[in-house]
């Protein structure tokens, strides 16, 4: 490494420990405004995380050859992804199944 490279990246000049030694004084809480019917009027709750999906997955426990499992992880990374994509194109017809004999 050259003299002229830092040994780490940049620091964002924050001062944190000046930050959490800070005491809130009474007359700071004269610079923030009344809460009005109006602000609360708009504020949103934002429960974080992912959408609900329209067409959730669900955990099923399914027993298949081992040959099998071998031959779909060698197809690599997402192999889960394309096994259910393929069953799901050679799944049967809603009410098309068989009739108990």
């Amino acid at each position: 490494m050259t003299a002229s490279k830092r040994a780490s990246g940049p620091s964002l000049g924050s001062d944190l420990k000046r930050v959490d030694g800070h005491v809130i004084q009474p007359a700071e809480y004269d610079e923030l405004p009344e809460l009005s019917d109006e602000m609360l009027a708009r504020g949103k709750v934002n429960r974080g995380g992912r959408p609900r999906s329209a067409n959730p997955k669900r955990l099923i426990s399914i027993r298949l050859t081992e040959d099998v499992i071998q031959r779909w992880r060698a197809t690599g990374p997402g192999w889960q992804t394309r096994m259910a994509e393929s069953l799901s194109r050679l799944a049967p017809k809603e009410g098309g199944g068989q009739t108990g004999k």
